[in-house]
């Protein structure tokens, strides 16, 4: 927490691991969290006694990524990437994000076609307010039995974080004959709507219930939005692509935007001094 004249204005999510602090890994983003008046030399100077924080807690390095631009408000302040220049950040690692800007959505002819099968069998799109039926049946199984994970929310953590957020958080899941088919968690921002899960059982081609799902979100549910987010398709920290996965989100229209992992040595905040003139 950092405080200005007794005045708290900035936050920053972290956590420890290995006498490295990470911003987050917990969260899809990272960074501080601060009011959008917040000037640019305030910015700095916040940065600054982070970093001299850390260091004097013995902290050698820091672990940030960025907040994707789509997700700031129009008029914030976002000088990060001329304070990592400054601190000498070295960039350790970046993913890709694949979204839709709303103003420019299109679908190809096998995403159009996949929505026609979603028709043809009547799938039906439901929100509800229990996270159970999708993690236990679809979630759970699927990220066990194709990569050995669990998802990073457990049940009681994601049900916790609905309660918390009740506007913010959303699942959505599709139906055939009434019995669940896939889903898709989403975590909504003012002007973002982001897949944090997606997934289908193995009929998911043949009945088309992942394009018909998120077709009826775009169109319908999240059309006021200025972008939809279907997150990253990065692997082995960012080094690989799920080719697959990228082809299908790029066929809802989404194209790539990056998202940067910088390593700041937390010794470097002498370089943020003396730089107003």
């Amino acid at each position: 927490m950092i405080y200005k004249s007794d005045k708290l204005v900035a936050l920053l999510p972290a956590n420890v691991v290995n006498n490295v602090v990470y911003s987050h890994q917990g969260l899809t983003y990272g960074s501080l969290i601060h009011s959008k008046v917040l000037k640019t030399s305030d910015f700095i100077q916040i940065f600054k006694t982070v970093l001299k924080f850390l260091n004097s807690n013995n902290i050698e390095n820091f672990n940030i990524k960025e907040l994707p631009n789509i997700y700031l408000h129009n008029q914030s302040n976002n000088p990060l990437s001329y304070i990592f220049f400054k601190v000498n950040g070295e960039l350790i690692r970046t993913d890709i994000h694949s979204v839709i800007d709303m103003k420019h959505k299109s679908y190809s002819n096998s995403r159009k076609e996949g929505i026609k099968r979603g028709a043809k069998f009547n799938l039906q799109v439901k929100e509800t307010d229990s996270f159970d039926i999708f993690w236990n049946t679809i979630l759970m199984p699927n990220l066990e039995a194709k990569h050995g994970v669990k998802p990073v929310h457990s049940l009681d953590e994601i049900t916790l974080l609905k309660s918390k957020f009740p506007n913010n958080i959303k699942q959505f899941n599709v139906f055939y004959n009434d019995v669940i088919v896939g889903g898709t968690t989403i975590f909504e921002t003012k002007n973002v709507a982001h897949c944090q899960y997606i997934s289908g059982n193995a009929d998911k081609n043949e009945l088309g219930s992942l394009d018909f799902l998120h077709h009826y979100l775009i169109e319908n549910i999240y059309n006021g939005k200025s972008h939809f987010s279907f997150g990253t398709s990065n692997i082995n920290q960012g080094k690989k692509i799920n080719e697959g996965l990228l082809f299908w989100k790029e066929g809802f229209g989404a194209r790539s935007i990056p998202q940067r992992f910088y390593n700041i040595k937390t010794k470097n905040y002498k370089l943020l001094e003396d730089i107003m003139i």
